[in-house]
């Protein structure tokens, strides 16, 4: 960050930077906790996940209202102008990282008392896994403004999207074979798309992190592997 001759200027903005961090923090904890509480069946683990979105929100507010007073008390210019314009972003994102969070956690009641098949049920697993590692590192990017770090992980989407595909596949099959599964195949899939957008999210702080850095923006055309809108039910499933 660069230092400016007015200390307080310096405070305000690494004040805003610090918030980030901490909502990045939380915003972690909250997703892996709801996929927890998912795969476990941990109501209590899952109420407590929805009971912290109040405080993303809150930090949300809070860094909202920090970057438009430092803005308008020192009307920052170039660079400046990109940190705090980023960091209002970024604190965006990461409150709608905190609210798929929360839509996880809130369907794990509605799963409770219906059989997971195993196989779908480590596949949101591994993609939770793919989508937190992204988070970090994106955080880690952040922290650094690595633009060169932050066009990797823009590029690592495309594995999220393509899992997402093939869970998607998958409990399409097993809602045909048996309309007993519809109801817990159904928010296992909300919960599946939440994760995915988790990783879209990370893919905008990255993008966000590039502009920071370098003052341009990337390529409007994103890498994607999500082809479930031309996924169709499977004719002929096991069940059928």
């Amino acid at each position: 960050m660069v230092q400016h001759i007015v200390t307080s200027y310096d405070e305000e903005l690494k004040f805003i930077l610090r918030r980030i961090s901490e909502m990045g923090g939380q915003a972690e904890r909250m997703v892996e906790q709801a996929v927890s509480a998912l795969i476990r069946s941990d109501a209590g683990l899952a109420q407590s996940v929805v009971a912290d979105d109040v405080l993303l929100d809150a930090a949300q507010r809070e860094i909202d209202e920090h970057a438009i007073m430092t803005i308008g008390k020192r009307q920052p210019m170039a660079h400046d102008l990109r940190e705090i314009v980023g960091a209002i972003r970024i604190s965006n994102d990461l409150e709608r990282i905190g609210d798929l969070g929360k839509n996880i956690a809130k369907r794990v009641l509605a799963v409770h008392d219906h059989a997971q098949p195993v196989q779908l049920v480590r596949g949101i697993e591994h993609m939770s896994e793919l989508a937190l590692g992204q988070l970090k590192e994106v955080l880690d990017a952040y922290a650094t403004r690595d633009h060169l770090r932050a066009e990797a992980i823009r590029r690592g989407d495309q594995e999220i999207d393509a899992l997402y595909t093939s869970i998607f596949r998958e409990l399409l099959t097993y809602m045909m074979e048996d309309p007993r599964n519809i109801t817990a195949c159904t928010h296992l899939l909300f919960s599946a798309k939440n994760i995915e957008r988790i990783g879209d999210h990370a893919t905008n702080i990255a993008e966000t992190i590039f502009y920071v850095k370098t003052g341009s923006q990337m390529e409007i055309e994103r890498p994607k592997g999500d082809s479930t809108p031309t996924l169709v039910a499977p004719v002929g499933a096991r069940g059928a």
